[in-house]
């Protein structure tokens, strides 16, 4: 076999392990995300695996790193990282590349490490997605506490005065969710609630319909387990919006991650006066997601000024709210509160 197959087959078989070496250590080190560190760890074991099928040695006799006449050729962008985006994207596309490289050169001497190498191509596409959505919603949400729930109250006036105070009080986001009223009605609420909330650093989202979500602008829609997936959210929504998703488990908390969510509610933590449940998760859930996954989680189910302090012991610093604040005579000192808990 020419020379030339195994010096490239090594040079692609160091690229890649490299490149994915870079990212596993910025996610275990720098985002501290045991799932996702998991989930490339698996990758790195799998493609280790892979390239033992390799003749190794006759790939290290091969390498001459000093004749090779690419090292000498670097672009000026190769010595320059300006964010973590940068060093992402360099390194997954870094990954991917060889990957590719490895696969249509190993064609020529084994079919089954080149399928092998395809695969690994193609869950090196789905992670880029995980990692990057990940970070890039924990910079959003970075400074975001309270999630407000609403219905569309008894008339629009009464509406638009529960948005006053909310806004007034400083909520971080705020979702209209109301299965009750006709879709016309629910425009209108949501078109008074985006008007009010324009402007403000307080986000808009809409549960269940990217369909009015995108007609009023929402910053994003709400899903639960039996309603849109995150991709179809995505295309009735377009680019750029958020979307967040129910989980009551930990393997769904994780499926959210594989979908691209931007955030996901956690619970039932307690039992809640605006909902009823027949299953609590509980406190337990919160810690198994508080303790693998960096993905914004807001606890949600009954939570209240008495039982935050749970929620932060159990490792989440961001609830999702209703009654406790929507029924208070003061729901600023109530948000308040919460904020002043969850920082603890």
């Amino acid at each position: 076999m020419d020379i030339s197959l195994w010096r490239t087959l090594d040079a692609a078989s160091n690229r890649a392990s490299e490149g994915l070496r870079v990212i596993e250590d910025f996610v275990r080190y720098g985002q501290n995300d045991k799932y996702l560190t998991t989930e490339l760890k698996s990758l790195r074991h799998q493609l280790d695996s892979t390239l033992k099928k390799l003749d190794r040695l006759t790939s290290i006799q091969s390498r001459d790193t000093f004749g090779d006449v690419g090292t000498t050729l670097q672009g000026k962008l190769e010595q320059a990282r300006s964010n973590w985006h940068d060093l992402l994207t360099a390194n997954f596309k870094r990954l991917q590349q060889a990957l590719r490289s490895l696969e249509e050169h190993a064609k020529l001497i084994d079919s089954a490490a080149a399928t092998a190498f395809e695969q690994a191509r193609y869950q090196s596409y789905s992670l880029e997605k995980m990692v990057m959505t990940t970070i890039a919603a924990s910079n959003t949400f970075a400074d975001v506490a309270i999630y407000v729930l609403i219905d569309g109250q008894a008339s629009q006036p009464v509406f638009e005065s529960l948005v006053t105070k909310l806004l007034h009080a400083k909520a971080d986001v705020i979702q209209l969710r109301d299965k009750n009223l006709d879709d016309r009605t629910l425009v209108a609420r949501a078109q008074c609630l985006r008007q009010q909330t324009v402007g403000t650093g307080t986000k808009f989202i809409v549960n269940d319909r990217p369909d009015i979500a995108r007609i009023v602008s929402a910053d994003g829609v709400h899903v639960g387990q039996e309603e849109l997936t995150v991709a179809q959210a995505r295309m009735v929504l377009g680019p750029g919006k958020l979307v967040g998703v129910s989980t009551h488990d930990i393997n769904q908390a994780r499926q959210a991650i594989r979908d691209g969510a931007d955030y996901i509610g956690v619970g039932p933590t307690f039992p809640s006066g605006t909902k009823s449940f027949d299953h609590f998760p509980g406190l337990d859930f919160l810690r198994e997601v508080a303790a693998e996954i960096t993905l914004p989680a807001f606890a949600i189910g009954g939570i209240t000024a008495d039982n935050a302090a749970q929620v932060t012991a159990a490792g989440i610093h961001r609830v999702a709210v209703s009654g406790c604040v929507n029924q208070a005579r003061d729901p600023r000192a109530v948000i308040d509160s919460l904020r002043s808990l969850l920082a603890g």
